[in-house]
């Protein structure tokens, strides 16, 4: 890998170091009833994200609903999280869609004082190796700031683009969620030393410990979103080595979630809106395409939800 700057150099320390110390935390982006953004809810529900010390910082992303930003409210989304983070953790902002509209969002984020970008999957078309290398050439020559791929849906890569994207001094890392164990091997294997790599995958506890086995510890919670609580214990029981406590959650809250996210497409983001709302943080509702959860799935949200805070509150006291 070509030499990396000494700024790109910090990034990938203070992310290395988060990644060891806390899950990765994707806020969620606070909307009013009538879906308008809202800055002053999105900023104290940030407040408190932060105060529950997760590794790093992503707003804009997958599940900040990054696709229904406008720039406008983009640039306001990541300078509410620069500010609230004030420097106590890294925040990468997301940015996507084909090079020349992700690099819009890109000076955006450089802007507002991001410290990194997730580049997540383009619009729509499939595209060949060389096209999603030579993308997140075009996005680095744009932009100053050190840049994470996003492999999921359509974008996939192999060892030998990996090995090449790697040589783009500003491209720090990958994060998965395609779940390809076998591949995510090769993968690791092909990318040089101090490369960075996590778990993506929906609800990433679920795979949690088969990452592991492959070099791959660090990992982004949704769960993190709603129930800090929950995402730590699980971190701190799954490290621990404590698998009776790491199996209770899973079998118990983890699984439960899962089961009722697949039930309808968009829920990976929606539930996770209703679940902070069930715990009075202002999020306010989804934007279309993605739709709130009808009373009924919403009723099975809360028993789950409740008994996540239940086992997380007997495992803070030791009694799980």
């Amino acid at each position: 890998m070509e030499r990396i700057s000494a700024d790109t150099e910090g990034v990938v320390q203070r992310l290395r170091d988060g990644m060891a110390g806390g899950v990765l935390a994707f806020p969620l982006t606070s909307f009013r009833e009538d879906g308008g953004f809202d800055p002053e809810s999105y900023r104290a529900y940030l407040t408190a994200q932060v105060a529950a010390a997760p590794g790093a910082l992503f707003p804009a992303c997958g599940t900040g609903e990054f696709s229904a930003l406008d720039e406008d409210e983009y640039r306001e989304v990541v300078r509410a999280a620069v500010e609230v983070a004030d420097g106590r953790l890294p925040v990468v902002a997301g940015t996507g869609y084909g090079w020349a509209q992700a690099l819009r969002f890109a000076r955006i984020a450089e802007e507002a004082g991001a410290d990194a970008l997730l580049v997540m999957p383009h619009y729509l078309v499939a595209a060949p190796q060389d096209g999603l290398v030579e993308q997140l050439r075009r996005i680095a020559a744009g932009t100053r700031l050190p840049l994470i791929a996003y492999q999921r849906g359509q974008v996939t890569f192999t060892a030998g683009s990996v090995r090449r994207i790697a040589e783009i001094p500003t491209v720090i890392g990958l994060k998965d969620g395609h779940s390809d164990l076998d591949r995510l091997q090769r993968l690791t294997l092909a990318a040089p030393d101090g490369f960075l790599f996590f778990n993506g995958a929906a609800t990433a506890e679920i795979q949690a410990r088969a990452y592991a086995t492959v070099g791959v510890p660090a990992y982004s919670s949704a769960v993190h979103a709603f129930a800090p609580e929950i995402a730590n214990a699980f971190l701190t029981a799954l490290r621990g080595g404590e698998e009776a406590v790491t199996r209770t959650l899973l079998r118990d809250f983890y699984v439960p979630l899962v089961e009722l996210r697949d039930r309808v497409p968009g829920y990976a983001v929606s539930l996770v809106k209703a679940a902070a709302r069930l715990r009075g943080l202002p999020v306010g509702p989804v934007r279309a395409p993605l739709v709130d959860p009808d009373p009924a799935d919403l009723a099975d949200l809360e028993k789950i939800l409740d008994a996540g805070l239940g086992l997380a509150g007997a495992t803070r006291r030791g009694t799980a």
